[in-house]
């Protein structure tokens, strides 16, 4: 289906089986597009030079924010990297790492259209980065979209081994403590499942979405407050 305007999404059982999960193009970016779009378990995903495209993937990937996985060579990492971890202080630039080239990948999806539009919803107070820095110097993050009791991860970077991964676990804690229900991981993939991701029926995906995503809203710029 291709939006036109201020046309509503279709429903997401009706996305394609093949490529797994494509719903609909078109639509542009705006706030309340991107809003309505993850209050409905849909997120948009494109090349640059493409159209918007929009995805609902069946199954979902998602990360209970108390089962993420700490192994012990990470435990060590955190305790005695030296890293610190910020949450909302460089949103920007977190995005701009994420789109860097990765050794052995392609081009980024992650264009200055989609940084200029997570920008607004992070003025918004939607969207958060969590950052992972040492000796002055950012090293690891990520960033996503908060809604409700739900969070919607993105994409995350490392510039030295585990610094994004040190970044979800202090995310995890601390959305464990503020009675956050899921973080959608989006795509299966084997890292995730490394870190406690598992995947989620679409259909088991929206009925708790639709729980979490009307329950009170916690606004940004976050300031963490749980334990390290």
């Amino acid at each position: 289906m291709r939006l036109q305007g201020t046309s509503f999404f279709p429903p997401v059982e009706t996305a394609l089986r093949e490529p797994n999960g494509l719903l609909a193009m078109g639509g542009g970016l705006s706030e309340a597009r991107l809003l309505d779009a993850y209050r409905h378990g849909i997120f948009p995903w494109f090349n640059p030079g493409e159209p918007v495209l929009w995805w609902s993937p069946d199954p979902r990937m998602v990360l209970a924010p108390g089962e993420v996985r700490v192994t012990r060579s990470l435990a060590r990492r955190i305790r005695n990297g030296g890293f610190e971890v910020r949450v909302d202080t460089v949103f920007s630039e977190v995005m701009r790492a994420c789109a860097e080239p990765r050794k052995g990948a392609g081009g980024t999806w992650i264009s200055p259209m989609m940084i200029a539009a997570y920008a607004r919803l992070f003025d918004a107070g939607y969207a958060h980065s969590v950052e992972t820095w040492r000796d002055g110097r950012l090293v690891g993050g990520l960033y996503g979209v908060a809604i409700g009791r739900m969070f919607y991860g993105e994409s995350m970077f490392s510039r030295e081994p585990d610094a994004s991964k040190v970044a979800l676990v202090r995310l995890a804690r601390q959305l464990q403590a503020w009675g956050f229900g899921l973080i959608d991981c989006q795509m299966e993939t084997a890292h995730l499942a490394s870190l406690g991701a598992r995947t989620m029926p679409r259909a088991a995906f929206m009925k708790r979405l639709t729980e979490l995503v009307n329950l009170p809203h916690r606004p940004g710029p976050w300031h963490f407050d749980a334990p390290d």
